[in-house]
């Protein structure tokens, strides 16, 4: 359901604040896009007025790792759908990879991207460049985006650079922060012609082993180290990459994506293609290793690496089933459900998914509820328990992999940029806020969403005593 809701001034009372290191009971009021107050009086007067009583507030979550299909594969997700999916599970801004028909590998590609998602885009997007083995020269001009993106294996068209030549010249020759998907390609290839015909889904993980992962970490973390560039290793899936990513000075920063801790090869038999991932779901003792790599901040992002296809894609036999899944709108709940276990803090959750994201990209005003601070809020109600059911998901996708599980601990309302453009009413149906005409002054924009900035100068993310980038 859609509805449209003025902007204005809001001021968010009573609520447990998730400041940076910190949890306290404030009243916030956000002010023409900005946090304004962090200790608002209560008598402040605001356009609206939302009682904020047993409830917490967190600063709006930064997924840097989606893939949502537009242009050219839009029949699975849009940026349109896929972000009404962000801003109910408390998603304000968005990295996208670009892997998309045609891939995003030079500016113009990048600024149909972006004119798409003012178009369409209920919160704040930015758009990664994609490395090819032949277009160093437009990488090395390339301007607003996060950073540039390396399929070392599992490409798509002309994304595949594993050539070390090419390799070399990405690290040294361009500017701006590189990420890279980690799986060996040769490895792959060999694993496959082994295992020969008549594959399972469980033959996935087998082909996408752990040297696959181990040795494409290795490689680009010693290509990040020599050429001194600054490296973020994406959705890490197995434990034995967990001592490649420490020890390098804040240079190398990494991810884990939900399914990489929820889910391992004993799951296939229950769930099949639903959870075929690039890199591979791996055994229990991974998921327990990786969460407390994560707890120990030798992990420091979480991600979705939402990738959503059809469900008659994925029922198609193996291999011919596309791997990825959906999960942007559930992993807050995934991650508050365990807080509400004793197995992290809210101020894990917030460093994770908003603070670290955020300075990893150099991305200006977002993940911390700051004054001055971009007014991208969500506040979440940590006794509420919902269901995950397909038939209710705003992926366009309309399945998860997590179908049938209850969590407690759930966004009820997000803002971005000041807008509210969800909230959960109390029959439990989401409703989304369509604001018109957003800040980008491109008529048709939605809600509050704008195109993000980056400041490559001041991103970047060290640890400090509080466990806090700086």
């Amino acid at each position: 359901m859609v509805s449209r809701t003025s902007h204005g001034s809001t001021l968010i009372r009573n609520a447990q604040v998730v400041f940076p290191g910190r949890v306290a009971q404030s009243n916030i009021l956000l002010l023409d896009g900005k946090i304004a107050s962090i200790d608002a009086a209560p008598t402040t007067t605001a356009d609206h007025i939302v009682d904020a009583d047993g409830l917490v507030l967190f600063p709006g979550l930064v997924d840097d790792q989606v893939h949502f299909r537009d242009p050219g594969l839009t029949h699975k997700e849009d940026l349109g759908t896929a972000s009404r999916a962000c801003a109910a599970g408390g998603v304000t801004s968005f990295l996208e990879m670009p892997n998309t028909k045609p891939a995003a590998i030079h500016q113009e590609l990048i600024e149909q991207k972006y004119a798409i998602a003012a178009s369409k885009s209920l919160v704040n997007y930015g758009f990664y460049m994609g490395a090819t083995a032949t277009n160093i020269e437009a990488l090395k001009v390339a301007t607003g985006i996060p950073g540039i993106k390396i399929f070392i294996g599992s490409s798509t068209g002309d994304l595949l650079v594993d050539e070390q030549e090419a390799l070399e010249r990405i690290f040294a020759e361009t500017k701006v922060p590189i990420c890279a998907h980690c799986e060996d390609e040769t490895t792959v290839r060999s694993n496959q012609a082994r295992l020969g015909a008549n594959l399972t889904v469980h033959d996935h993980s087998r082909i996408r082993d752990y040297p696959a992962a181990i040795i494409a970490t290795r490689r680009s973390i010693d290509l990040a180290v020599r050429h001194k560039h600054r490296f973020h290793v994406l959705h890490v899936s197995t434990a034995d990459e967990i001592p490649l990513l420490e020890s390098h000075g804040g240079l190398i920063t990494s991810e884990l994506c939900p399914h990489h801790w929820h889910f391992h090869v004993g799951d296939y038999d229950r769930l099949g293609t639903l959870i075929q991932m690039n890199p591979s779901i791996k055994a229990a003792r991974d998921n327990e290793l990786l969460w407390q790599a994560l707890l120990d901040g030798k992990i420091q992002v979480v991600a979705t690496d939402h990738a959503p296809h059809t469900l008659e894609e994925k029922a198609q036999p193996y291999p011919l089933s596309p791997s990825g899944l959906p999960a942007v709108e559930n992993y807050f709940a995934l991650l508050l459900d365990r807080a509400s276990r004793g197995e992290c803090t809210w101020n894990q959750i917030a460093s994770w998914t908003a603070d670290a994201p955020a300075r990893v990209w150099g991305i200006v005003g977002k993940g911390r509820i700051e004054v001055g601070y971009d007014a991208d809020v969500v506040l979440v109600d940590p006794k509420l328990t919902r269901t995950i059911q397909n038939e209710k998901q705003w992926t366009k996708s309309k399945w998860s992999p997590w179908h049938g599980t209850s969590l407690q601990g759930w966004p009820i309302r997000t803002w971005c940029n000041g807008h509210c453009v969800y909230e959960l009413d109390p029959s439990g149906d989401g409703i989304m806020h369509d604001q018109g005409v957003g800040q980008t002054g491109i008529v048709g924009s939605l809600g509050g969403a704008r195109r993000l900035t980056f400041d490559h100068q001041r991103g970047g993310y060290w640890n400090t005593p509080d466990g806090i980038g700086v």
